[in-house]
């Protein structure tokens, strides 16, 4: 690899008022030939939190060394953490989303801080791969993202597990389904070890739109983390870095309207998580690209679901890789028309990385675009009395036709939670979770724990959910998320009253309800604001609607990061 001439990181290397710099870095074990070559950073979201990233601290050890293989210099530095299955159900959730902007702006503060020419940045749990993106996206630096891959499935009665079944385990424990026994078998046996959550649940689904999206190598993401496949795949990240370093090509490159489409048409097209939409809308907010949440909708109308995965379907993100992975995957997808050709960070366009997808004889998880899973998309953005800004439907696995039912409203995860482990949540019921949205949360938590519980008494499809808040990627079900505007901004959902008809009409993209709007509005007298400090206060001032991503800061179009 031929040396740079100019670089970023030139700025705290090079010339004679850069002495105290180089010392500092001499300390640190750099010398010349350091100095000479691109800077990279190696950024890790390495913690023993989680079992999501708990391998990641051995992976940049390939990493580093095909960073250096490249011609580069790797410089380490860590990020945060926040397990979203950990936190799940509880006040800490609400730490999840709000992480997503803290991993974003820690990532952007060294690499610009320190001056460095581009970054590889490993990822597990949820929130870090969007993180990733749009960190990359806003500085517009050269830089690969790098998923550690699933978890394996644990084991238990002859079935594959995943944590989904132990959130839906709790539902059937709660409703006498199942024995104290039985519950603490699945808890023990879900989780056998290092990786992310098994399903097409947020991390594997963002993982996949990340390959679509040309940020992450096709393929580098397949192998789960402990397959033996993962630390190839880890050294050959590195030295793409390394030579996008030595290239100067930037993010923005590769995050475009065209490249976003065809993420999220891969999203649509394998069943993915609704949380996608928020990230999308984030991501392309830091690129300066415009962007609609309603693309997902439209999508959704001609593009059938080709996984059969969970949490709507049988099967889990090894078995995507087993039988033919994300090439397959987009392969099908490519020949029957839904992609547009883009570049990518391996240096070859995505039609090209596709071209080379291979078959496993026998492979049941990923059909055809002629015989699918779903002839729809499993996502619907819903309009109407209850949403003016939207709200996001998921319906893969389940009916799109119509629900109706009364309301059943709750202030909060926790009182929904309660009502649903004492039996009180009936078939028909429409089960209302307000006060949940990004500033009024503040946070915008995840239900898996209300959504799975509810699965877990039978009731999935049977009841319908709405909430400002989120749901997990693993929910499934009658599902409505991202209520916008928010209650904590005076949205109607704050006016929604218990036993109020709600109507859900999926095929005409509606959210309804039979209210006296302007008598509720003029008796509403607003909730005060949910007060915890520090952080979660200031992302409460600064947040905008989950319809616009749920980010922290004003973007334009203009370049700003790559200086």
């Amino acid at each position: 690899m031929s040396e740079t001439r100019t670089k970023r990181s030139d700025a705290i290397t090079k010339g004679p008022a850069k002495a105290p710099a180089r010392a500092m870095l001499r300390a640190a074990g750099y010398g010349d030939k350091d100095f000479a070559q691109p800077m990279v950073a190696v950024v890790n979201t390495w913690s023993t939190v989680t079992p999501c990233n708990m391998h990641l601290a051995d992976l940049a050890e390939p990493v580093r060394a095909g960073v250096r293989a490249g011609g580069s210099t790797p410089i380490d530095f860590n990020t945060i953490v926040v397990s979203d299955g950990i936190t799940m159900g509880g006040e800490g959730m609400r730490a999840s989303l709000i992480s997503r902007e803290v991993i974003a702006d820690s990532i952007e503060l060294v690499v610009r801080g320190h001056s460095l020419d581009a970054a590889i940045i490993l990822v597990g749990c949820d929130k870090t791969l969007p993180a990733a993106a749009m960190a990359l996206a806003r500085m517009d630096v050269p830089g690969v993202i790098f998923y550690g891959g699933t978890i394996m499935p644990g084991r238990c009665n002859g079935r594959d597990l995943s944590i989904q079944d132990v959130f839906e385990a709790v539902g059937a424990h709660a409703s006498g389904d199942i024995s104290d026994g039985e519950l603490d078998e699945i808890e023990r046996s879900a989780c056998p070890g290092a990786g992310a959550c098994g399903g097409q649940f947020t991390a594997n689904t963002m993982a996949m739109a990340l390959a679509f999206l040309g940020l992450a190598p096709m393929g580098a993401g397949d192998p789960p983390a402990i397959d033996g496949a993962k630390e190839i795949q880890a050294t050959r990240c590195g030295k793409l870095a390394a030579e996008l370093a030595h290239s100067r090509v930037g993010a923005r490159q590769f995050v475009t309207e065209a490249s976003l489409k065809n993420a999220a048409t891969a999203v649509v097209a394998s069943g993915g998580s609704t949380n996608a939409v928020l990230h999308f809308a984030a991501i392309a907010a830091e690129a300066g690209v415009p962007f609609s949440i309603d693309l997902f909708d439209e999508l959704s109308r001609v593009t059938p679901v080709i996984t059969d995965l969970k949490p709507g379907g049988q099967f889990l993100a090894k078995d995507l890789y087993e039988a033919g992975g994300m090439g397959l995957f987009g392969k099908r997808l490519m020949d029957a028309g839904h992609f547009t050709d883009t570049p990518t960070v391996s240096g070859r366009t995505l039609f090209e990385e596709l071209s080379d997808a291979v078959e496993t004889p026998g492979q049941k998880v990923i059909r055809s675009v002629d015989n699918p899973v779903k002839k729809t998309g499993g996502l619907r953005i819903l309009y109407g009395d209850l949403a003016p800004e939207g709200a996001v439907l998921k319906t893969a696995g389940y009916s799109d036709g119509s629900f109706s039912g009364r309301a059943r409203v709750f202030d909060g995860e926790e009182a929904a939670f309660k009502a649903v482990s004492k039996n009180e949540i009936k078939a028909g019921d429409v089960v209302v979770i307000r006060h949940e949205g990004p500033k009024g949360g503040p946070g915008m938590r995840e239900m898996l724990a209300v959504t799975a519980a509810v699965a877990g008494q039978g009731l999935a499809g049977k009841v319908a959910l709405i909430t400002d808040g989120r749901f997990s990627g693993a929910s499934h079900g009658f599902v409505i998320g991202h209520v916008a505007p928010e209650a904590a901004n005076g949205g109607p959902i704050a006016l929604v009253e218990n036993g109020d008809l709600i109507r859900i009409n999926a095929e005409d993209r509606r959210i309804d309800a039979d209210i006296d709007w302007d008598a509720r509005r003029a008796a509403f007298v607003p909730r005060a604001p949910n007060r915890m400090g520090g952080a979660f206060d200031k992302y409460a001032r600064l947040v905008s609607s989950a319809s616009k991503g749920a980010v922290t800061i004003e973007h334009s179009t203009e370049h700003h990061g790559n200086t």
